[in-house]
């Protein structure tokens, strides 16, 4: 069972690694900006629960896969890296929410980002730094409590992220400065694929 101890460790080993910049961080916030919180509502219950998923998977042997076939590990690194360029090329395209474009413009829907969570390389990583080492025990209990304990607390941080996108949209009074806050976004998306090759 875990001690409270490590359960406290792993509290703030939680919040730090939900609250810094990644993948579904940029996201969220450039959603937010776009489509305003409650519009991005889907979205972020998605990375949530879709996340929460992936770290209990994790926590009962999924990453046995990768020991038996290590040559997925190396066919997933370059599906993460094609999707996330596309994605960073979505959100530098995305059309504003003002006038003609308002209807072509959707944000990322729950199944969507629940199935991101899969290929998302920081998500990958915070998961399996979480299980290896703040996991006492393989047992179904311990893993539980892991990923609630995760989820828990890795709501309010990407909510925060949400809602700072959505303070963004406030001064986004032009489709010029709209555009310069996607291509920015886009950018800082596309960095995160340095990820990718310095994970484990």
């Amino acid at each position: 069972m875990i001690t409270l101890e490590l359960f406290i460790a792993f509290s703030v080993f939680a919040f730090v690694s939900s609250i810094t910049p990644g993948p579904n961080n940029i996201m969220l916030m450039a959603s937010g900006t776009n489509f305003g919180f409650k519009k991005t509502i889907p979205h972020l219950l998605g990375v949530n629960l879709g996340f929460g998923f992936l770290l209990f998977c994790v926590g009962i042997g999924l990453m046995q896969i990768f020991d038996l076939f290590p040559i997925m590990h190396d066919v997933f690194k370059i599906f993460c890296s094609i999707y996330l360029i596309y994605l960073a090329y979505r959100i530098a395209t995305s059309a504003s929410q003002t006038k003609n474009s308002q209807s072509r413009a959707r944000p990322f829907s729950f199944i969507q980002a629940i199935l991101f969570q899969w290929i998302n390389p920081k998500g990958w990583s915070m998961a399996l730094t979480g299980i290896s080492v703040y996991s006492t025990s393989s047992s179904l209990v311990g893993v539980l409590i892991i990923t609630l304990a995760y989820t828990l607390i890795n709501l309010p941080c990407i909510c925060f992220w949400t809602m700072l996108g959505e303070q963004f949209g406030r001064f986004m009074t032009s489709n010029l400065r709209l555009r310069i806050f996607n291509y920015i976004m886009a950018t800082l998306l596309v960095l995160t694929l340095v990820q990718i090759f310095f994970m484990g």
